[in-house]
């Protein structure tokens, strides 16, 4: 079956990407959630209609985005936490730990499009995340864990 998206949906697509999908994920999840819409001709012919009219601004957008990933790339992030024996940390740190020190340095980056290593880190050390600011413009944002100060 084949669809156009309405909205980005993780693992398959961005917006306005035609994708292939099995029936049952197209019908019973995808087109009544109001994600995507069936691939008809003339719905494809209208689609890429969109498309044109779109091409100048998504320009803009992916400029924008380059923008921001340089100005991200230029900030220096620790993250501190508790450590146990050796280099192990006491629980771990996520995406949403990575956002709320992004946060702490006055950017702004939603935790939905940061991307780590094994989804959580459980170790010391010097990492880096994906960080997806635009369907053309990923990141790889360097970071360092270091020990809490007791």
């Amino acid at each position: 079956m084949e669809l156009i998206l309405k909205q980005d949906v993780i693992n398959l697509g961005f917006k306005d990407d035609v994708v292939k999908v099995k029936n049952g994920y197209g019908r019973n999840f995808l087109i009544p959630q109001g994600k995507a819409v069936l691939a008809t001709a003339s719905a494809k012919k209208a689609h890429a209609e969109i498309l044109k009219q779109r091409a100048f601004k998504e320009q803009k957008l992916i400029d924008d985005a380059k923008a921001k990933g340089e100005s991200l790339l230029k900030v220096n992030i620790k993250i501190a936490s508790k450590v146990g024996s050796g280099d192990k940390l006491f629980g771990s740190v996520t995406s949403q730990d990575l956002e709320a020190a992004f946060e702490a340095q006055g950017q702004e980056v939603d935790r939905k499009l940061i991307s780590l290593p094994g989804r959580n880190i459980k170790r010391l050390g010097s990492y880096e995340a994906a960080i997806r600011l635009h369907r053309e413009v990923t990141i790889q944002f360097p970071f360092e864990i270091i020990p809490e100060k007791a």
